[in-house]
């Protein structure tokens, strides 16, 4: 026999796994489908929820997605409404999901998907707070958390684009905000408001100078979107390229080796704005979101027309602004048959003691 080994055959179309984690073994699957991800330049949340659901799937079925088509995604995706009691959007996303995997990573695209049980999707209005529970709300959080959801109320931005801020997207002298690769990799401009030029100058002098402290140290790399980091080598290091809301520590990214200070997670804002929620004794659900509703809800108030709010929320659709701003009912400004009898209101009754606390409203002219 010869000492030297022939080469195996070349598998055609076949794609080598990438190695993204050297620690562990990697299913092929797993690598080809994180390929196709960023190749197509998806989200990191997106790749997380992706890769969720077709796990998620295979374990339903026990079998390998090659040897599954449109009947086991049908009883998947039934299975989450039927018995996962799911909501309309987390089904859409599995589904998403699975088209993507057959579609883009294992070359075999559905037919139709028929006879599934799809989860209602709700028609909600989106809670919008007045101006005095605004108010309320902001005056019950202090540092970074406050200022967070000032811009957030103040600009109309969502709470991961308020947090993913580079120092280079502000504009402090324009009063704009240039917000890079938002929802559908969309860019947009929106307001910066002028009542934060003082506490977000100071905010970024206290943040430059960690900076300049982690460049002593050799650190104050902060993560660059795309190929950016092998075209200027330099740039993650430069000040313009730096959050503006910076985690406290450092984390080692598996891929690079580099140390990096990410920007402040979502959770540390979306805790303080509960606790302040529950401080300020409002019993609405509020969340980071809600600053959004209120600051499309207020523009309205004040009599912006609706494309200019289109335009700053960056809906691609005019429609989804008019659901989106107008949580106020209806019957605004009707007045009750009952409150056109006050006779009836008045008149002696047995009526339960209202509970301590609960002011009663007075009864309009």
């Amino acid at each position: 026999m010869s000492s030297l080994a022939r080469p195996a055959p070349a598998v055609p179309n076949r794609k080598e796994p990438l190695g993204l984690f050297m620690d562990r073994p990697t299913p092929r699957l797993r690598d080809r489908v994180l390929e196709d991800l960023r190749a197509r330049h998806y989200s990191p949340r997106t790749e997380r929820a992706y890769l969720g659901w077709i796990r998620r799937f295979i374990q339903f079925h026990g079998r390998h997605p090659r040897e599954m088509a449109e009947e086991q995604v049908n009883e998947f995706l039934s299975d989450l409404a039927l018995n996962g009691n799911v909501a309309a959007s987390t089904q859409n996303q599995a589904l998403a999901a699975l088209l993507f995997l057959y579609q883009h990573v294992l070359d075999r695209p559905l037919d139709r998907i028929e006879g599934v049980v799809r989860a209602r999707r709700p028609a909600r209005l989106p809670v919008a707070l007045t101006r005095e529970e605004v108010q309320a709300v902001l005056t019950e959080l202090e540092g970074i958390p406050r200022l967070v959801a000032m811009l957030l109320y103040g600009s109309g931005l969502r709470i991961s684009e308020g947090l993913s801020l580079r120092v280079k997207d502000l504009d402090l002298r324009r009063g704009e905000i240039l917000l890079r690769d938002g929802k559908g990799q969309r860019d947009r401009v929106t307001t910066l408001p002028r009542a934060l030029d003082r506490p977000l100058g100071e905010h970024l002098r206290v943040i430059q100078r960690q900076h300049e402290a982690d460049l002593a140290r050799g650190l104050g790399r902060a993560p660059l979107p795309g190929a950016l980091a092998r075209k200027y080598p330099n740039a993650d290091r430069e000040w313009g390229w730096q959050w503006v809301f910076p985690a406290t520590s450092h984390y080692l990214d598996r891929e690079t080796g580099i140390r990096h200070r990410h920007h402040l997670h979502e959770s540390v804002v979306q805790k303080a704005v509960r606790q302040a929620t529950l401080r300020a004794g409002l019993s609405r659900p509020v969340s980071p979101h809600t600053f959004r509703h209120c600051f499309a809800t207020h523009l309205l108030e004040n009599g912006y027309d609706i494309r200019t709010v289109q335009e700053l929320l960056g809906h691609r659709d005019v429609r989804t602004t008019m659901i989106y701003t107008r949580p106020e009912p209806r019957c605004r400004g009707v007045c009750s048959p009952l409150d056109r009898a006050p006779s009836l209101a008045s008149a002696p009754g047995r009526y339960p003691d209202p509970p301590v606390g609960i002011a009663h409203r007075q009864t309009p002219v």
